[in-house]
């Protein structure tokens, strides 16, 4: 019925169009994003056609027996074309699990779209992981997001501080400096977390120089100089912060706060559905970072979750 090929090199251009026309994908599926990391996975995404037309992607890597959708990913899952249908979708799984076993896959693990980043209803894989995969959940992250159109009032603390921005003249601009923003987020991740960011400077240069309205940096300045920022995700309908920094001169000011009232502000005036602050669990955990997800609550952030699923082939 369904006819399922591993993507090639030369399928690129057919890829992304069918990304762009989806009505669940994003950029990050784009190979030019997808592929910057490549030396990292062993890509084995793939295409399924249904009567000689492309209907589905499942960007995925393979590791050991195990297909991941994917791992070097924020989220993965299928992604539709705008005719697929609940019946369809329940039969490509079917159709697909007999293909992986076929080439000794013994395990699928699964992190579907969130439904903010959709420009349709696309929650057909979801009734079929259960229905036909009979897979389980077995993470469950949580990111905090605002609805633009109806957003909640601040909290009284976020109020205070965005006050507090404001006396200090907090100036809010996109940015093209990368290199400050990235010693920033670097100094403040192994201060605190002694950790570094996912991408390195050069990775995420990279990105913003493929994808430059949809990777970009706002930053926050204190006379004259930057004191916190955020790199942000675009997508059609969704903002999504991937990294919030700020250095010690910026808290004792309110600089993210002054940045994140205005961004949220301007985002809403120019049409955007949904801010999505990401997700606070602890890191390696299911874990909630309690004071992490206090500050995005009190801008009236609420819950979104983005899940794992996993089933034996």
């Amino acid at each position: 019925m369904f006819e399922i090929i591993r993507y090639t090199a030369d399928k690129a251009a057919e890829w992304n169009q069918f990304v762009a026309q989806s009505k669940n994908g994003t950029f990050l599926f784009d190979r030019s994003y997808m592929d910057y990391h490549s030396d990292r996975f062993d890509d084995y995404s793939l295409m399924v056609y249904h009567k000689g037309q492309l209907l589905a992607l499942l960007p995925a890597n393979r590791r050991g027996d195990t297909l991941y959708s994917h791992q070097g990913l924020t989220y993965g899952g299928l992604l539709m074309n705008r005719h697929c249908t609940t019946a369809l979708v329940r039969d490509l799984f079917s159709q697909l699990n007999a293909f992986l076993r076929d080439r000794h896959f013994s395990r699928v693990v699964y992190k579907p779209v969130p439904w903010i980043y959709a420009s349709l209803p696309s929650e057909e894989d979801l009734y079929a992981l259960c229905n036909v995969c009979h897979a389980s959940i077995v993470s469950r992250d949580v990111a905090s997001v605002l609805m633009l159109n109806h957003r909640l009032s601040y909290s009284t603390l976020r109020r205070r501080c965005i006050k507090k921005a404001a006396k200090a003249q907090i100036e809010v601009r996109e940015s093209a400096d990368w290199q400050a923003f990235w010693l920033l987020l670097e100094q403040r991740l192994m201060q605190h977390h002694d950790a570094r960011p996912v991408h390195t400077l050069s990775e995420i240069q990279l990105l913003h120089n493929r994808f430059p309205d949809a990777v970009r940096l706002f930053a926050a300045y204190h006379e004259g100089h930057m004191v916190g920022g955020t790199v942000l995700y675009f997508t059609p309908q969704t903002v999504k912060t991937q990294y919030i920094a700020a250095d010690d001169e910026g808290l004792a000011v309110g600089a993210l706060d002054g940045l994140f009232d205005h961004l949220i502000t301007q985002f809403a005036e120019e049409g955007y559905a949904f801010f999505d602050f990401g997700t606070s669990n602890m890191p390696g955990s299911d874990d909630l970072h309690d004071s992490l997800i206090f500050q995005k609550e009190g801008f009236g952030g609420r819950a979104v979750c983005y899940d794992t699923y996993e089933w034996t082939l």
